[in-house]
Parts: structure tokens; C-alpha cells; sequence
């Protein structure tokens, strides 16, 4: 499929009443698993690729073409439909935001998430005129595309501290406005903020799951109203989490006990076959 059939069937997949699964991989390695697995579309992870590259996950420590080149690695991996988390744009200005929507556009993705979070400790979160300003600007870029790329506006009151949800569906709610495809607000506290979040806006909403607290289900989100389940980092924590375990055993026990339960070499060797390039 090229980027237009990928957009046109991303769009789809939003549109189910069972939401869409979507799985954060941070190479082509784990894209293309990610792949044979069975799900039907992927999104990509700063922190994952942050972390794989041995940096924190922290604002400067990615930049836009470092993103975007891992983005379409992905791409290239995959048949699937790739969304990327875009950080908030690489940039604080509207002209910033448009302009990485273009070249995620090209590098063949078929969303991309923007943040309104500055990363900036005395004003974390960017004054919500000028953040609606960057989504308009972001979505009159996309109707440039000429395909349906899936712009995801996401509102960072949560991850910044505050806690307020008032000012997380008023955000929301002018994203929507301003143009968003998918709206997202990470952290939400509980389900039934979640479920507010849904009946407050009338666009696809993402839930992130896979962080520390609460763990619903499928079947809960949906319930709620959610239409798309993204992981973040945490499939990218659980293999490392898996490598930390392995080295400790090592390191402390003087025992190899972790190569028992591990995926063989040949059967993910057999899964990586069609990479060779």
C-alpha cells in the first residue's frame, strides 16, 4: 500500500466500535514483530527511541529529523499504517508545527501526535490561545496533503502537574475545533474522568495504557467511549526490563536461567526474514 491507502484505512480503523490497538515500537526490529503479531497499526515512542539510544527523555534530546528518520526506518519495516509522536512539533511557533507535519507527511506517515507542552519547568504548558493557534495551523497543513493524515492534538495538563480536567477538556474541546483528527490526554486520572473526556468532544479520543495506576481493559475503555489504546513507552520498558533481569541474574546469581524462557534465535531470526536490505 502507498501512504494514501495507509491514511485512508488508518482513518477506518477509528472508526470500529472495538478501539484500535495500537502498539509503540522504537526500531524496525520491534516494528516488524509488532507487525507478524497481528495488529493492524503502529505508532512510534520518543522515550523508546531516547532510551535505545542511551538519552534521556527530555526536551532537546531528539530532534525533529532524528525522529522523523526513525519514523520512516518504521515505515519501511512495516505494511502498516505508522502514526509518530511529533513531541509538540519541535517548535513553538504554528509556522514550526506546520512545517513538521509536512516532512512527516513525506517521510510516508499517516498521523502524528502534537503536544501542548512547552517541556519549559516555570511555564510547562503553552498559553491556550497560542496552543489552539498550533493545531489550526497544524491542520490546515493537512488538508494540503491530499490524504486523510490523522492529526492528534494532545493536551498535557496531567503530565505537567495540575491536574486540572476542567483545562483538559476545554483544551480539548478547542482542538477539536481548531481541526483535530484524535484528541489525547495523557494521565487522566481514573475511568470516569476518561469517560468525560469521551462525551465532551466528538472526535476519536486515545487513551494511553501501560503506565503505573490504573489498568482497565480493552473492553472498559470501550465501554467509555475510547476509540484508540496506544502503549507509550511501555512495551520499550518491559524489554528492557526483561534485558535488567537477565544482567542481574548474571551479574548476581552466576546463573543463566533467563535463556531458558527466551524467544529462540531462530524463531525471531525467522521473523526479521524481508529486512535484509
Amino acid at each position: 500500500m502507498d501512504v494514501f491507502e495507509k491514511a485512508a484505512l488508518f482513518k477506518k480503523l477509528h472508526t470500529y466500535d472495538q478501539p484500535l490497538l495500537l502498539p509503540n515500537p522504537w526500531d524496525a526490529g520491534s516494528a516488524r514483530i509488532l507487525s507478524r503479531l497481528g495488529f493492524e497499526a503502529l505508532a512510534t515512542t520518543s522515550a523508546g527511541l531516547a532510551f535505545s539510544l542511551g538519552r534521556q527523555d527530555a526536551r532537546g534530546s531528539l530532534s525533529r529529523d532524528l525522529v522523523l528518520a526513525n519514523a520512516e526506518s518504521i515505515i519501511q519495516a512495516t505494511d502498516l499504517p505508522v502514526t509518530a509522536d511529533l513531541e509538540n512539533g519541535f517548535g513553538d511557533s504554528p509556522e514550526a508545527v506546520s512545517e513538521t507535519i509536512r516532512l512527516a507527511a513525506e517521510r510516508g506517515l499517516a498521523g502524528g501526535s502534537i503536544e501542548d507542552s512547552t517541556r519549559e519547568a516555570a511555564s510547562p504548558l503553552y498559553d491556550f490561545n497560542h496552543a489552539v493557534e498550533r493545531i489550526a495551523a497544524a491542520a490546515e497543513t493537512v488538508k494540503e496533503l491530499g490524504f486523510p493524515f490523522m492529526l492528534v492534538a494532545r493536551a498535557e495538563t496531567y503530565t505537567c502537574g495540575s491536574g486540572n480536567l476542567d483545562d483538559v477538556i476545554r483544551r480539548l474541546q478547542a482542538y477539536e475545533k481548531a481541526g483535530a483528527d484524535v484528541l489525547y490526554a495523557p494521565g487522566l486520572p481514573d475511568l470516569d474522568a476518561i469517560r468525560l473526556v469521551c462525551k465532551s468532544v466528538s472526535r476519536p479520543v486515545n487513551v494511553v495504557m501501560g503506565l503505573s495506576g490504573a489498568n482497565y481493559s480493552v473492553s472498559e475503555l470501550a465501554e467509555a467511549g475510547v476509540k484508540r489504546i496506544s502503549l507509550g513507552s511501555s512495551m520499550a520498558r518491559a524489554a528492557w526490563s526483561g534485558f535488567i533481569a537477565a544482567a542481574l541474574e548474571v551479574r548476581d546469581e552466576g546463573t543463566f536461567g533467563f535463556a531458558e524462557n527466551a524467544v529462540s534465535f531462530a524463531e525471531i531470526n525467522s521473523w526479521m526474514k524481508g529486512g535484509e536490505k
